[in-house]
């Protein structure tokens, strides 16, 4: 299980959470920026990028990060990183530029490769319906499989309600006791989706006409079901299906699908989150976390070799890298209200890349997965946060556009209008 950045905040400041489960004691913040909080960049780069990823990097550990890494690689292949803030308010130590994170919501771009790959070898069809595919699963309180199709779960225009949102619904209930009470629990998809069905859809598509006006809101629901279909289709799990399509063949050796297991492989950072009522930080770092909908684990290196070779079309055929890349508006998905969102990708405006970027995201317990990539696949860069405040609107909302700004003046940099960065 895991948590979506999109889905913490409503766009009234209400509190919109989706379950996870890990904590450890409380830990104060005393030593926020103390031992191990030394900056340093490194990489091929010009000496300007390097001092700029830096400048950048400690701006968001300025807003309370406790610390982060971040990775960029330019047109030529070359790479420069940084890091900054602790791996540890306990024991202090620096981020490593290697660290092992929850990308959380950023998994959602490998399950839809995954599905559109399925959908370019003939197995599946866009215009599929979840009920073809999952008899009886979606169903009850006006939820209707037959009405959604493929499209509609990877697009997050199916309606259904977030299963995430559903378990924390009273922020009363969010506590660090309660996390650690259950940090090594877990819930199968059947559960999840099962979960979502308690609860009438915001809408029903109407899958005879696939022009209706599209309504849209996130979903981590889609995506459990996304994860079922591929294994349904295939007759194998979701996470082979992914390790043999992309992982394997791209040569991710440090991405990996932990499944039920609570541990992030060494090197990492600790990961703390600020739970509501709360000034102190917990360390969150050990945790269960999810499936289709978020639970990969990789690095910034990794990061990048996939967006890189997604865009650049080495795991998609153009007719699915096009279907991938047809967006609707995605309102509420971030803060400046002109996000897009494809197929697993959303897009953004950077007016520095001479129009936008593609990225995802993704924020589980204790860690905040930034990326960003231009259209054409040159140019990347992807970052670790091991800090999430979902008892502090306001210093979650300053991390993540610190966070945004990293990642877009680490891709854009001081490009003008007419660079590779189109729009959708």
């Amino acid at each position: 299980m895991e948590i979506t950045k999109s889905a913490l905040w409503g766009r009234s400041g209400r509190w919109r959470v989706g379950l996870a489960v890990a904590g450890v004691a409380a830990i104060g913040t005393a030593s926020l920026l103390g031992p191990g909080t030394t900056a340093e960049a490194m990489g091929a780069g010009g000496g300007d990028a390097r001092s700029r990823l830096q400048r950048d990097a400690d701006a968001v550990r300025d807003t309370g990060a406790t610390g982060l890494t971040v990775l960029a690689r330019d047109a030529a292949g070359r790479e420069t990183q940084a890091r900054s803030g602790t791996a540890s308010l306990k024991d202090g130590g620096r981020v490593p530029f290697d660290a092992y994170y929850r990308i959380g919501s950023d998994t959602k771009t490998f399950t839809a490769v995954a599905a559109l790959q399925l959908v370019g070898e003939g197995t599946l069809s866009l215009d599929d319906t979840v009920e073809q595919w999952l008899p009886g699963v979606v169903a009850g309180n006006g939820n209707d499989g037959s009405r959604i199709t493929l499209r509609n779960l990877l697009q997050h225009t199916s309606g259904l309600a977030n299963y995430t949102d559903i378990a924390f619904e009273d922020p009363a209930e969010l506590t660090p006791e309660r996390f650690h009470a259950q940090r090594f629990r877990s819930q199968t998809p059947e559960e999840q989706v099962a979960v979502a069905m308690e609860r009438a859809p915001g809408w029903l598509p109407d899958a005879d006409d696939p022009g209706a006006e599209t309504q849209w809101a996130y979903s981590n629901t889609n995506y459990v079901l996304l994860g079922m279909v591929i294994e349904k289709a295939t007759g194998n799990p979701w996470a082979q299906e992914v390790h043999d399509r992309i992982i394997e063949p791209l040569g991710l050796r440090r991405t990996l699908i932990p499944d039920t297991s609570p541990y992030v492989p060494m090197p990492t950072a600790a990961g703390y989150t600020q739970f509501p009522g709360r000034d102190d930080l917990t360390d969150t770092t050990l945790a269960v976390g999810g499936g289709a909908d978020g639970g990969i684990i990789s690095t910034t290196r990794d990061m990048n070799t996939f967006l890189r070779a997604l865009m650049g079309g080495r795991l998609l055929p153009p007719e699915q890298l096009e279907q991938m890349r047809t967006t609707v508006p995605a309102p509420g998905y971030a803060t400046d209200g002109r996000t897009r969102y494809g197929l697993g990708l959303a897009w953004r405006p950077a007016e520095s890349c001479g129009g936008g970027i593609w990225y995802h995201g993704g924020t589980s317990f204790g860690t905040a997965s930034e990326t960003a990539v231009t259209p054409d696949g040159r140019v990347s860069a992807a970052a670790a946060v091991f800090t999430t405040r979902f008892g502090d609107e306001k210093r979650f909302l300053e991390q993540a556009e610190a966070a945004v700004r990293l990642l877009d003046r680490a891709v854009c940099g001081d490009r003008k209008r007419g660079g590779p960065g189109a729009g959708p």
